[in-house]
């Protein structure tokens, strides 16, 4: 089986630089035209089931990656971000003033250290985990997973077999694709990580929204 990790596009939040965890937030249009270029990616390739998060921001990549197939994505709530609590809507200078302790203790590789107010990386594994099982078990030919930043990186993590701290060296970027294979006798293998060719056209216009 053949795994296609895919983040959402640009929102707001993103541009802006600031927290973005559970607020359902929309896509900028520039956003948009990043989901509609996955749409076009993904086209001609084949797809047997769409996973997505439930926010909007992923529910609208999802869409565009279905496109014509006679293939509804199924929204699944493991899948949204990670509870950034408090930090919400925060820009970094802001969360350092705030919480430095926290930040402290982020900037490491304890996994168990919960947001303000929100998750800690552990705690979204945990609620990952039983989807990622259920993942490997599938006896499909290609399947997308339509996500968000965090939570991509832990399905990369689960999916490898790799620690949890992994996470801090991948990089995930807007409107990206992570590729995996799983092969019949359950072996998982990383073909592609954090591929954006297909956004290289894209150019943001003057006062895009």
């Amino acid at each position: 089986m053949i795994i296609h990790l895919l983040r959402h596009g640009e929102t707001a939040h993103n541009r802006s630089g600031v927290g973005l965890g559970r607020e359902d937030v929309p896509l900028t249009d520039f956003g948009q035209a990043q989901a509609h270029a996955l749409g076009t990616r993904f086209a001609s390739q084949p797809l047997d089931a769409i996973f997505s998060s439930p926010l909007r921001r992923a529910r609208d990549v999802a869409a565009q990656v279905a496109g014509e197939r006679d293939i509804r994505p199924q929204l699944r709530t493991e899948l949204i971000e990670l509870d950034v609590g408090e930090t919400e809507g925060m820009t970094f200078p802001k969360m350092r003033e705030l919480y430095p302790d926290f930040m402290r203790r982020w900037a490491t590789n304890d996994t168990s250290v919960r947001m303000p107010g929100g998750e800690s990386i552990e705690d979204a594994a945990a609620r990952l985990l039983p989807f990622v099982e259920e993942l490997r078990s599938l006896e499909l030919g290609h399947v997308a997973v339509v996500s968000h930043n965090f939570i991509t990186k832990l399905l990369v993590c689960q999916v490898l077999g790799l620690p949890l701290a992994t996470f801090r060296s991948l990089s995930t970027d807007l409107a990206s694709v992570t590729t995996i294979a799983i092969t019949s006798k359950g072996r998982s293998s990383l073909q592609v990580l954090n591929d954006t060719c297909h956004l290289h056209h894209l150019e943001r216009t003057e006062g895009e929204a």
